[in-house]
């Protein structure tokens, strides 16, 4: 959407179609941001043994088809790819229509899609060093990954954004993000640790998601902020000190560019464990602390404890993983995308 919006502000007149996977999150998302979607009966296989894995076939010939109609009917100029399930049949079915594509592989780890896909695309826009492991290097374009406008410039005041959370405005603050949905096993945690945490002096700002805010809501109080989803990310990246989140792609991109201190807990149920790989890349780099989950029992009181105990560790985390953000990543992927329509 960063990079619809991008184009859409350079050429207003421009028609735009989302193409996505139909039970997936981006077809309730990509409305709401005023946009049409179409929907493929796609998925990804099963990593262990399953039933869904028996239909596959079908859907992905299903998905062809549904390709074609819609690549016929929408006719564009050009096709961008970010490696979800539904850029599979779109892409090979605009490229084989002599269309251009363009790919946008937002994790460390390619994933297969887009290693699939390399062929046929014109660009391969990246976010890390190195991904000439998996796509021709002459493809290659490192841009950094597209993140939403308003966290490209300077946050807001902190004090006053912890009073706008009803929290006290000179007290340490942790952020907890777990994505859109949640994260069971990181709400787990931060439910169980909750009078630790205070008693480290710090207030809390907890996205629990929407699916756990029922269990959770009951932990809101003067010192702990529990909320379904926050719409307001800019406030909430001011507000803290430190933060705790997953390691997606578009969260890892959005951290890099706020430039705080934080805990990665990475997802183990994705796809190629690129969560992982993703912490790894920012720990190599003396920008973030990883801990994955299996560790969190015995880790992450003294892993935490002995960060806010060392303030100077804190700022050198947060200085080198802002030195990684990329601020005009989604400007420097359209600059490109313009090249190839006036080509």
């Amino acid at each position: 959407m960063a990079i619809a919006n991008e184009l859409k502000s350079r050429y207003p007149d421009a028609r735009f179609l989302f193409v996505g996977a139909q039970d997936r999150m981006e077809m309730e998302k990509v409305p709401q941001a005023g946009y049409e979607i179409r929907g493929l009966w796609i998925s990804g296989l099963a990593r262990k043994l399953s039933w869904k894995n028996l239909i596959f076939p079908l859907k992905l010939i299903k998905s062809m088809m549904q390709a074609r109609k819609i690549v016929k009917e929408f006719q564009p100029h050009l096709v961008v790819g970010t490696g979800g399930f539904a850029s599979g049949p779109t892409l090979r079915v605009a490229s084989g229509r002599g269309i251009p594509c363009v790919l946008q592989e937002q994790n460390s780890y390619a994933g297969i899609t887009n290693k699939l896909l390399a062929g046929r695309a014109r660009k391969i826009f990246v976010a890390y060093e190195g991904m000439d492991r998996y796509f021709p290097a002459d493809k290659i374009v490192l841009t950094g990954n597209p993140v939403r406008g308003s966290l490209a410039g300077n946050l807001p005041d902190p004090a006053a954004s912890r009073s706008k959370w009803g929290l006290d405005p000179g007290k340490k603050t942790l952020l907890v993000l777990g994505g859109s949905l949640g994260a069971r096993r990181i709400n787990e945690l931060i439910g169980g640790k909750l009078q630790f945490l205070q008693d480290l002096g710090l207030q809390i700002i907890w996205q629990c998601g929407k699916g756990y805010y029922p269990t959770y809501r009951d932990c809101d109080s003067d010192q702990v902020r529990v909320l379904d989803f926050i719409s307001e990310m800019e406030t909430a990246y001011a507000a803290a000190d430190i933060i705790i989140s997953r390691a997606g792609a578009g969260s890892v991109s959005e951290l890099s560019l706020i430039g705080k201190p934080v805990v990665f807990i990475p997802s183990p149920n994705v796809a190629e464990d690129h969560q992982t790989k993703n912490a790894r890349a920012m720990v190599e780099r003396d920008a973030a602390v990883m801990l994955p989950e299996s560790e969190l029992e015995n880790r992450f009181e003294a892993c935490l404890g002995e960060l806010l105990a060392n303030p100077a560790r804190m700022k050198i985390m947060g200085d080198n993983l802002r030195a990684l953000g990329r601020p005009g990543a989604t400007r420097e992927i359209v600059d490109e995308i313009e090249k190839i329509l006036k080509a």
